[in-house]
C-alpha cells in the first residue's frame, strides 16, 4: 500500500461527481441519463486577484435515446444547468453529432473524434464518455429482467463481444471467459444427460 490516503490531512478543496442511470423507455429503447457536478469548497482567487467563493461550478446533463444491439443512440440532448461562463452553452449544439452513434468498441475514439477538443465542451465530452460503459450495463440489466434461453457457445452469447478484451480479466484467453465456457460445456452436458 503506497500509503497517499495517510497524506489526507484536511477536508477538499474541490470535487467532481459524475453519475450514469439508465431508465427504461417505449419499444424496448433506454433513456441513459448522465450528470456531472464540479464543486468548490474553498474561497480562490482568478488569475486577475479576483476572488471566487465556494459553491457549484458545473452542473449538466446529457440524455441519449438508446435501441437496438449494440446499442446505438438515436437522440441525444444536453443542459447546462450551472456554468463559470456565460458563453459555455454555445457548446450545447455539440450534443447532434453523437446520434448514430453505436456504443460498441471504438466509443471513445469516436467521441473525441466528434465532440472532442475544439468541437465541443471538455466536460460535456468527459461526461459523454463515461456514458458509453455505464449505457452497456443499463442495457444488460435492463435485457436481464426477463429470463433468456441459455447461450450454447460463447459466440451465440448476447452482448459478449462488447467485453472480451474489455479488461485484463475479460481477455480473450483470461479466467472469465474461461469460466464461461466451462460452464456452458457443464450445462450443455446436463442438458444431454437429460434428454434436452
Amino acid at each position: 500500500m503506497s500509503g497517499i490516503k495517510d497524506l489526507i490531512r484536511e477536508g477538499p478543496v474541490h470535487s467532481r461527481l459524475m453519475e450514469v442511470k439508465t431508465y427504461p423507455a417505449a419499444d424496448g429503447k433506454l433513456v441513459i441519463e448522465g450528470r456531472l457536478r464540479d464543486e468548490r469548497f474553498v474561497t480562490g482567487y482568478h488569475w486577475n486577484g479576483e476572488a471566487f467563493t465556494p459553491g457549484v461550478i458545473h452542473n449538466m446533463a446529457v440524455r441519449f435515446l438508446v435501441g437496438g444491439a449494440p446499442p446505438v443512440i438515436l437522440d441525444a440532448e444536453a443542459e447546462m444547468l450551472d456554468v463559470p461562463n456565460e458563453n459555455c452553452p454555445a457548446t450545447l449544439d455539440s450534443i447532434e453529432a453523437m446520434k448514430g452513434l453505436p456504443i460498441a468498441s471504438g466509443y471513445g475514439e469516436e467521441v473525441r473524434r466528434r465532440v472532442g477538443g475544439v468541437k465541443g465542451c471538455a466536460h460535456l465530452t468527459q461526461l459523454i464518455m463515461i456514458m458509453g460503459t455505464a449505457a452497456l450495463h443499463g442495457a444488460w440489466i435492463a435485457g436481464s429482467r426477463e429470463p433468456r434461453p441459455v447461450p450454447s457457445s460463447p459466440e451465440a452469447f448476447s452482448g459478449l463481444s462488447q467485453l472480451v478484451n474489455s479488461c485484463r480479466l475479460w481477455r480473450e484467453d483470461g479466467p472469465i471467459l474461461a469460466e464461461l465456457r466451462e460452464e456452458m460445456q457443464r450445462i450443455a452436458n446436463e442438458g444431454s444427460e437429460t434428454g434436452e
